[in-house]
């Protein structure tokens, strides 16, 4: 039977996922409201269902004598994708191996090595396997956060983007809500051009406006709260993001 977390449940995920090793059963009640018996029996049962799978140093493997970490994106035969990526893990010297949904690049392998030849070493021995690498970058750096959803309502910072879907050809379509401070909010759709908030290339295809769809022109207006639709042919351009989610501007730019 499938076991599904509640909220208190992914509050505890949430503050084991920030650092598990530092934050005790009864940091966890506090911040919860319970006692921390119930902590370490929630904490059992995600174990015994699977959800929290181990938990794992984050090791900087570059101050450790410099050594050299490396991700190759590799591609996999989808029917053995699973017994090779296992396969890879047993390769000295691969700390991490996530599979993917694809029948190209559906590998991604971590490896650490001492240096250069290492990494060959570590290569030849995945292509010997039936590897086939694709591309090989070295790891700078690498951080993590807990899943936002899990953190506590007041703690979860809004997005403008609500939705978004990718269309054939290679275009995608975006929802957005427009915040009380974003820039494009109190324009119409051919201001908002003109000012440089819409590319000429974006396509606004619709409104929903307290529950009414609006089919935008230019001389629409985009109010606070609403629910806008936008086409981008390509990816979407960091510009059109801040013009939904964006800091106040100055008095003397407001409309």
């Amino acid at each position: 039977m499938t076991y599904r977390p509640d909220e208190i449940d992914r509050r505890i995920l949430y503050y084991l996922g920030m650092n598990a090793r530092d934050t005790s059963a009864p940091m966890i009640a506090e911040e919860v409201d319970v006692t921390p018996a119930t902590v370490r029996n929630r904490i059992n049962r995600l174990e015994e269902h699977g959800i929290i799978r181990g938990y794992h140093a984050d090791i900087d493997y570059e101050n450790s004598n410099g050594k050299v970490t490396t991700q190759f994106t590799c591609t996999a035969p989808v029917s053995k994708r699973s017994a090779l990526a296992n396969e890879a893990l047993s390769t000295p010297g691969v700390i991490h191996v996530r599979e993917l949904l694809a029948g190209q690049e559906n590998l991604v392998i971590t490896a650490v090595g001492e240096d250069t030849t290492d990494i060959n070493r570590i290569a030849q021995q995945l292509s010997a396997a039936g590897v086939t690498i694709e591309r090989e970058d070295i790891v700078l750096d690498e951080t993590f956060q807990p899943y936002h959803e899990f953190a506590p309502e007041e703690d979860r910072a809004p997005s403008a983007v609500t939705d978004f879907q990718t269309v054939v050809g290679g275009g995608e379509v975006v929802e957005f809500t427009v915040s009380e401070t974003a820039d494009i909010a109190g324009l119409t759709l051919k201001a908002a051009n003109q000012e440089g908030l819409l590319p000429d290339e974006i396509l606004v295809v619709g409104i929903e406006r307290d529950g009414t769809h609006i089919t935008p022109n230019g001389d629409t207006q985009i109010k606070p709260g609403d629910l806008v639709s936008v086409f981008s042919p390509e990816t979407l351009p960091e510009q059109l993001v801040n013009a939904f989610d964006s800091e106040p501007r100055p008095a003397n730019e407001q409309m």
